[in-house]
């Protein structure tokens, strides 16, 4: 199948990848410097399987400078540009989304078009009423930062809001596409496909959520955190994955899916969702309170990302703890090896680790990392099972 991609982030680069096994696609992204990046073979994403088949030339992939010439090209185009949340609206601004579907349906009105971009409840149908097609077709991503193209090979699932003979041809072209051959697929509502990923990541975020105010109460009260959550993770209905103690949930999903939720129930009665949204912002106020009773002059913020092997600094939890600090007049020092400046939002960024370890009164970190290590006395983390999860 011919197979055009519009949005080069973590989704549509690892789809347009994962497509080119064994389709014909063409890819563009609105950014040139990544285009130009991309088209001599080097990704603008941190992540090392992307930078892998970047490197394979018998993927039948080009990346293509203008939007026109993709359309044209391909019998269904994939959308995945951002669509971040927008909080003076309380709803995700879907603008590029809509932008790049009236503008490849008025090139090529017989396109079979993919929303991969996270969308709200109802978006889809919307879509189709207003361009009058049922060929607007949303299949929700389950991504993680760093291993994107990692889950498309390996689906945990495959879920295309279409249960017509146009879905089912959806599912089959990623299936086929996919190293895992046994995955599961599932056919169902726009509606129902757009609910499962906004639920999925709010339950992910309560899972966060749960270990982390479980983590705030062992440490008010001087209790071994990791030998509780062993111990419940034992029970095999509750299990001992996505359970490590962090600083909050952060990255490109989880903050602005629960939101957007929570904007869907505006009119059904809840007590959860609510939490979940306002659990993040009690996690980094007790975290900051944890730093502050300490009384540091410098307090050293070790990596701005959310995780070791990821370039994203986005919503990241241990920014919503540098500004609370600040807003404190605490004096912060940043070390993020990835910035080429000098400053960070009129922060110091000291370039060398050494100095900056001895610069600062306390280190913070989400996660603890090999190379501080040597100055385990001044690191403040909540990370006891040492991972990213």
């Amino acid at each position: 199948m011919k197979i055009a991609v519009c949005g080069l982030g973590y989704v549509g680069l690892s789809n347009a990848l994962l497509l080119s096994r064994y389709e014909e696609v063409q890819a563009y992204d609105i950014n040139k410097e990544k285009m130009r990046k991309l088209q001599a073979g080097q990704s603008p994403i941190q992540d090392k399987d992307i930078q892998k088949y970047l490197d394979q030339a018998e993927l039948n992939l080009k990346f293509v400078m203008e939007f026109e010439k993709i359309v044209t090209f391909a019998e269904c185009l994939i959308v995945a540009t951002p669509t971040d949340y927008d909080e003076s609206q309380n709803f995700f601004n879907t603008t590029s989304v809509e932008s790049v579907i009236a503008d490849a349906l008025a090139i090529n009105p017989n396109l079979t078009i993919v929303i991969k971009s996270t969308v709200p409840i109802g978006f889809t149908k919307q879509m189709q009423q207003r361009f009058e097609t049922d060929r607007i077709v949303f299949s929700p991503e389950f991504l993680r930062e760093g291993k994107a193209l990692q889950d498309n090979l390996y689906p945990s699932r495959i879920i295309v809001g279409d249960t017509t003979v146009c879905g089912n041809t959806i599912a089959q072209l990623f299936q086929r596409n996919a190293i895992k051959e046994a995955t599961e697929v599932l056919l169902t509502n726009a509606d129902e496909a757009e609910a499962i990923k906004l639920f999925s990541n709010t339950y992910l975020a309560l899972r966060v959520a749960y270990f982390n105010e479980l983590d705030s109460y062992a440490e008010i009260h001087d209790l071994d955190s990791k030998q509780i959550i062993t111990g419940v993770g034992l029970d095999p209905r509750i299990g001992s994955h996505y359970n490590n103690p962090s600083f909050g949930y952060g990255g490109y999903c989880l903050p602005k899916d629960t939101k957007q939720l929570r904007a869907n129930y505006a009119e059904v009665p809840n007590d959860i969702i609510n939490a979940i949204v306002d659990a993040n912002s009690t996690r980094k106020d007790f975290i900051t309170g944890q730093i502050l009773a300490r009384q540091p002059q410098t307090v050293g913020i070790y990596r701005l990302t959310m995780k070791a092997h990821s370039d994203n600094f986005r919503y990241s939890s241990i920014q919503g703890i540098m500004e609370r600090l600040l807003d404190q007049g605490v004096e912060v020092i940043i070390y993020e090896p990835i910035l080429k400046d000098y400053t960070y939002h009129d922060l110091r960024i000291v370039k060398q680790l050494a100095d900056f370890k001895d610069a600062a009164d306390i280190i913070i970190t989400n996660r603890m990392a090999e190379e501080l290590q040597d100055v385990a006395q001044k690191v403040y983390t909540r990370d006891i099972f040492g991972g990213d999860e």
